[in-house]
């Protein structure tokens, strides 16, 4: 029954993670890009507003950035459970 419940917090961690990079994901994507981009619009960045930054490459950038972030959390999860390659 102990194996149930510590396979339980993994997988509840596991999926909090998750849910976390892809609130940040739409945010960034969808929020700063497009919703919030003409409150942006006086912020210049690189020649351009940061709005359309956010748009064109920001979103990419937080992107990898989450994505470098699940993989460092998950190995650290992973240790922490007992479940690491």
């Amino acid at each position: 029954m102990a194996d149930n419940s510590s396979n339980n917090a993994y997988w509840s961690a596991n999926l909090r993670i998750i849910k976390i990079s892809l609130v940040i994901w739409a945010l960034v994507s969808f929020g700063f890009g497009i919703l919030l981009r003409p409150l942006l619009a006086g912020i210049s960045v690189g020649g351009t507003d940061l709005g359309f930054w956010f748009a064109q490459q920001g979103s990419i950038l937080v992107f990898l950035a989450l994505i470098f972030f699940y993989a460092w959390r998950m190995n650290k999860l992973d240790a922490e459970h007992g479940v690491e390659e």
